[in-house]
């Protein structure tokens, strides 16, 4: 049993399980300005189309300062990285909330606050994960990221959850002021690390264009770094239905056409998979063929969504509940999903060498975000012609084949083991 419990070896170090658990209340009230967010901007216009320009406001900057973020934390001491985007992320949760509390109403300057604040969270967030082997040895990575993802995804769930139901009761300023003090035990944290000057062998460096490019060509270089990105975009855009969850919980499951409890335990199904699978996550640390049990928990994922689309399309032609049954095959594709990023991350932070970390978090971070983004548009499309089965369906495939189209094509990440370099 303690081997498929959580590993927690690396809250042993004391700056790590500090970070850990002010994470936990940071990740909360971060989760509860997403959902205030796009619930204010469509209270104040009535209209979807303006929610969805989050999507552009958010990815944009997470992109632009991905990158750039990712060089800055090969260039710049991490630390004072870190201190210094989390006095920004502080700050933009107060202004979120001086502008509800303060009754302004103009959804401009709603969505370049979120801008902002997603700049500010690109640059911190691969500059979280950079810092991670200078903390712990390569062994205990897995379980790190593991702990790191389960307290994420738990987030992911509880702060959607509180945060819609004390909106209609307390407003969204309250909102943004718990996210503006939750972010606080973090930012006491991260003062509390010892610097972390990046290794650049005294080598003037700029945190510029060339060194973003420099970082690519680096990633070009490396095979089995460029297929750990492969596989979760294969993961991601064929098989996120997301998109279609609104849509399914409708029309296949007999929910209402705006919400309803059909389509919320569809949308937290992934993240509670995640969380379970983070509970039983003893055994990532005892995996040495990282490559090998990527491509396995890939193919796990795709299994499981194509599974949810057979779901979908028998709902109402049999006398099997499949709205459960489509509910567990999600669980099981999110803690497939949390284990393939455990492995994924612990190959990139262990891998490549530390001058070029942060870059690569970066380009982690964008294509973490990128990859589910593009799925909404491609499932969205696909299921206007085809309909949400057969695309969740074809989707599941798409993974598992091309999956192991990637395999046999890039044999040394499969070989790939603990402790080799790219």
């Amino acid at each position: 049993m303690p081997r498929l419990l959580a590993d927690t070896a690396p809250l042993r170090n004391i700056p790590f399980r500090r970070l850990w658990l002010a994470n936990i209340v940071t990740v909360i009230g971060a989760q509860l300005t997403v959902v205030a967010v796009p619930a204010q901007i469509y209270e104040i216009t009535g209209s979807s189309a303006y929610v969805g320009l989050t999507g552009v406001f958010g990815l944009v900057p997470l992109v632009v300062f991905g990158l750039w973020g990712g060089a800055m934390a090969d260039v710049i001491d991490r630390r004072t990285l870190l201190i210094i985007t989390s006095i920004g992320l502080i700050v933009c949760s107060a202004l979120f909330w001086i502008q509800s509390a303060s009754g302004v109403r103009n959804v401009w300057i709603i969505l370049s606050l979120f801008a902002l604040q997603q700049g500010f969270f690109a640059v911190n967030q691969p500059t979280r994960s950079a810092i991670l082997p200078r903390l712990l040895p390569d062994r205990q990575l897995p379980a790190a990221l593991s702990l790191n993802m389960t307290v994420m995804q738990a987030g992911a769930i509880a702060g959607p959850l509180i945060g819609g139901a004390l909106i209609p009761v307390l407003g969204y300023s309250l909102l943004y002021f718990l996210d503006t003090v939750f972010l606080v035990p973090t930012l006491i944290a991260v003062v509390m690390l010892p610097a972390m000057r990046p290794d650049t062998d005294g080598e003037r460096r700029v945190a510029g264009l060339r060194s973003v490019i420099d970082g690519l060509k680096y990633l070009a270089g490396h095979k089995i770094l460029m297929a750990s990105f492969l596989v979760d975009l294969i993961a991601m855009i064929f098989g996120m239905p997301r998109a279609l969850f609104p849509q399914m919980a409708h029309e296949n499951f007999g929910g209402p056409p705006s919400g309803g409890i059909a389509f919320a335990l569809l949308f937290i199904a992934i993240s509670a998979g995640a969380v379970v699978g983070g509970v039983f996550s003893g055994w990532v640390s005892h995996v040495q063929r990282q490559g090998l049990a990527v491509i396995v928990c890939v193919i796990v994922w795709g299994v499981a969504i194509a599974g949810v689309g057979v779901a979908v399309g028998m709902a109402g032609g049999t006398a099997l509940p499949m709205l459960p049954i489509a509910l567990v095959l999600l669980m099981i594709g999110g803690a497939a999903d949390m284990a393939s990023a455990a492995f994924r991350q612990s190959i990139l932070l262990a891998a490549a060498t530390d001058d070029v970390r942060g870059r690569l978090q970066g380009v982690f971070t964008v294509v973490v975000a990128g990859g589910p983004r593009i799925a909404d548009v491609v499932h969205g499309a696909a299921a206007a012609s085809i309909g949400v089965a057969v695309t969740t369906t074809a989707g599941g495939i798409g993974v598992v084949i091309f999956t192991v189209i990637a395999a046999l094509a890039i044999p040394a990440f499969v070989a790939y083991r603990v402790g080799q370099h790219a």
